[in-house]
């Protein structure tokens, strides 16, 4: 690893010329992105090896995604650590083991360098916790209301090891359904942090990288089929997802449903559904009936899946619907989201 150039940056907020591809770029890339993330090497590509790659059957997995919240600081996170959980989960998600980033940031002149500091910090903070590097990236500035302080996407590489494979198609009838924690947190601490609702709250995002818990799971309970991150759409989505792809039918009971009674009272209040609030450290997983309780001990065992619960099965009956038990003892359909609940979530 080459030696790091000394900091030179003494801007407070980012002007024009700092995507200029001059020195002023430089000093920026170098004092606030390439000093933290510590790339290998300094060529415009990543040049990487990793004895997982080498194995017999194993695959690669690759996965993108943009980040355009706002509020782009947040309780419980900012737009740098949920472009890292985000793009974490969805490999690990799919089995895979994370192993390497790429960050791209669209920065809005005026954008404080201060913040930019910080998202940076939380991103690397989080990779380091995951065990995974950040290891190549651009940046570009636009003019003043081009964009909305910053936009961050972010690309993710892992491997599947040999043997391993989770798909929404491979769910059965009699499979059941488990979420790792509480819902809708992120949503409503999004939503109240915005302040147009004057909603007073103690509420985080429960924005975290899952991919321990994945490692956990699989481990515990080798016959799971499938899992998703509830993100946008929520919980209600991603079954919805799994239920059309798998041909079952999927039945949730009211009861078992982990809510904050904050998350609850706020959704009455405004007229939301929780099923469809977004998270960010949410999943919800079908394994094996034989396999569920062994499931649910490797999940409680973890930070991110203190409060895991079973919520439903899977069904022959109702294929490509999702059926929820209510509290009073009827049943409705739960449907997938038309349009979005709230924009701007992630």
């Amino acid at each position: 690893m080459n030696a790091m150039p000394p900091d030179r940056l003494r801007d407070t907020h980012v002007t024009l010329s700092h995507g200029g591809g001059g020195r002023a770029m430089r000093d920026l890339i170098d004092s606030v992105f390439t000093g933290v993330f510590l790339p290998p090497g300094t060529e415009d590509q990543a040049r990487l090896t990793h004895a997982a790659l080498a194995e017999p059957g194993a695959q690669l997995a690759f996965t993108t995604d943009s980040f355009v919240v706002s509020p782009v600081e947040f309780p419980g996170g900012d737009i740098g650590k949920i472009a890292v959980c985000g793009t974490i989960n969805d490999l690990a998600v799919g089995g895979a083991r994370p192993l390497w980033l790429s960050a791209a940031f669209i920065i809005e002149e005026g954008c404080e360098i201060a913040l930019l500091r910080r998202i940076v910090a939380s991103m690397q903070a989080e990779a380091e916790k995951a065990g995974i590097r950040i290891v190549t990236g651009d940046t570009k500035v636009v003019q003043r209301g081009a964009a909305d302080t910053v936009f961050v996407t972010t690309a993710g590489v892992g491997v599947i090891p040999p043997g391993r494979s989770l798909a929404a198609a491979q769910v059965r009838p009699g499979d059941v359904a488990l979420v790792n924690g509480v819902l809708g947190d992120h949503g409503a601490a999004i939503l109240a942090a915005r302040g147009d609702m004057a909603l007073s709250t103690d509420l985080v995002s429960d924005c975290a990288g899952l991919g321990h818990l994945m490692e956990a799971l699989i481990t515990a309970a080798p016959g799971t089929r499938a899992a998703r991150d509830a993100t946008r759409g929520g919980v209600a989505s991603a079954l919805n997802e799994i239920a059309t792809e798998a041909g079952v039918g999927i039945e949730i009971d009211e009861t078992a449903l982990p809510l904050r009674p904050e998350v609850k009272g706020m959704c009455e209040i405004l007229g939301l559904d929780p099923l469809y609030l977004a998270n960010e450290g949410t999943l919800v997983t079908f394994v094996p009936e034989a396999e569920a309780e062994a499931a649910l001990a490797a999940m409680r065992a973890t930070p991110e899946g203190r409060n895991a619960v079973a919520i439903g099965r899977a069904t022959a009956a109702n294929p490509g619907r999702v059926v929820m038990n209510t509290l009073f003892g009827g049943r409705r359909i739960v449907d997938m989201l038309v349009g979005e609940q709230l924009p701007r979530i992630c």
